[in-house]
């Protein structure tokens, strides 16, 4: 004699497969969200391409365009000395005891410009400014 499956038996074989895709499509869901909460770089802008040093991506620094403009989170910045005096108060705000100021140079930028540039930063009272660029992928 022939069984057939019932009603029930085929939904209880059934239910973990959609338990399992309502998860994964729920963490895809999490990290399309999560992916957009950091703001871009400045899309004019190119990094520097390190070969041995660690590079890192970061959308809160201060970029230096390569004919010497400073942008910040792609809005140009208008006074360098206001903006670096603003950002050391936020983070001392926030509980950050060093002064660090990150900074992403364009690759085109002159080392004349970037040292002009880190010049007039630390004279608004940055204590240790980072470079921020890119490591070579082939190495």
């Amino acid at each position: 004699m022939i069984r057939l499956a019932s009603s029930t038996d085929l939904r209880k074989s059934q239910e973990p497969t959609i338990a399992l895709i309502n998860i994964v499509f729920l963490m895809l869901i999490f990290f399309l969200i999560a992916g957009t909460l950091a703001p871009p770089l400045d899309p004019n802008i190119t990094l520097v391409d390190l070969d041995s040093e660690r590079g890192e991506q970061m959308p809160d620094a201060l970029a230096i365009l390569s004919d010497g403009r400073l942008s910040y989170r792609g809005q140009p910045v208008a006074d360098l000395g206001d903006h670096v005096r603003s950002a050391l108060e936020k983070s001392a705000d926030a509980g950050l005891p060093d002064k660090t100021i990150h900074l992403i140079p364009d690759r085109k930028l002159s080392a004349a410009k970037l040292l002009e540039t880190i010049t007039k930063i630390q004279s608004a009272g940055a204590g240790r400014i980072m470079l921020v660029a890119e490591k070579n992928p082939t190495q």
